[in-house]
């Protein structure tokens, strides 16, 4: 199939364009930025730069492209781990959720795309119910107001996607990467893991919230999954193993070679940062990812973070 990838220089855009390829199918790929083009061809990709902002340069983009597929991983994550630049992410994130989604469904619905693929957040799965979160439970509805606009950014991109008329409207709902190119590997430059290596990135009250994990390939691997078989709606993307915070990242901290995370208390980040991250960090809920197995016949090279950590960081 010929697929347009929009965000295809982000954190999954290689691994997706590696997998895409490496199954015959043919690949655009869109970047803000000129400087990557190059490797974006490298990899075996059609490669432009699209202003996600603008729906001109959306729609001219998709035209000229002629897909059958979309494939939404626009973000603006990645970068210094200073909190106001963390704000200034958030927000453009945000923007590409609502706006950069809204411009490229018309422009896939103009050109007759029949499959619309797109990346969704599986940390702010509703606190409701006992367990792990399927793909039915909702965003959550009461997120904390200093997340509210990114939450409900979520909520946009799931609903505008699912929502569609003219073909098969499917979320991904990812856990939290890891692995080569993102923001926690062993590489050099990666953000988060070297917050840890620092002891900045605590465990923050209880560290009772429990995250999925999801290896990068594993994530990449999913989403070929989804264009090739997916129907419309939400898949959870994850490993076997969530876990609450206090146990992966004193584990995590020792696969990096660093010490032990600081412990800081709730009440102390929730002055400093806000609720947000103290809800992350206390109460966010697991998720289920046997639908994506199950329809998707996704399997896991890492089923673990136990293991991946050990021997999938880069």
């Amino acid at each position: 199939m010929k697929i347009f990838l929009a965000g295809a220089s982000g954190a999954i855009g290689g691994h997706l364009v590696t997998q895409l390829v490496a199954r015959g199918h043919e690949v655009v790929g869109t970047t803000r930025t000129p400087a990557k083009l190059g490797a974006l061809r490298d990899l075996g990709a059609q490669a432009v730069v699209v202003d996600a902002l603008d729906p001109e340069s959306v729609a001219e983009a998709v035209a000229k492209a002629e897909p059958e597929v979309v494939v939404h991983q626009m973000t603006a994550l990645g970068g210094p781990p200073d909190f106001r630049h963390a704000k200034r992410m958030a927000a453009a994130t945000d923007r590409l959720r609502i706006e950069g989604t809204d411009h490229l469904l018309a422009a896939a619905r103009a050109v007759g795309v029949r499959k619309f693929v797109a990346q969704s957040n599986a940390l702010w799965a509703a606190q409701t119910g006992p367990g792990l979160a399927d793909d039915n439970v909702a965003i959550e509805p009461n997120p904390p107001a200093d997340v509210r606009e990114s939450v409900d950014a979520l909520r946009h991109v799931e609903a505008a996607v699912t929502g569609i008329t003219w073909g098969d409207g499917i979320a991904l709902r990812y856990g939290g990467f890891y692995g080569p190119g993102t923001g926690l590997s062993a590489e050099p430059g990666a953000v988060m893991a070297q917050q840890i290596r620092e002891r900045k990135f605590p465990i923050v009250g209880n560290g009772a919230g429990v995250w999925s994990m999801v290896h990068i390939v594993d994530a990449a691997s999913a989403t070929v999954a989804a264009v090739e078989r997916g129907t419309a709606g939400i898949y959870n993307v994850a490993d076997d193993d969530p876990a609450p915070v206090s146990v992966w990242l004193p584990e995590l901290a020792r696969c990096l070679g660093a010490k032990p995370p600081r412990r800081i208390p709730a009440w102390l980040v929730r002055l400093i940062a806000g609720q947000g991250p103290v809800h992350l960090m206390t109460r966010a809920r697991g998720i289920s990812s046997a639908k994506a197995k199950r329809e998707l016949g996704w399997t896991l090279r890492y089923p673990s973070w136990r293991t991946g950590f050990r021997e999938g960081l880069g």
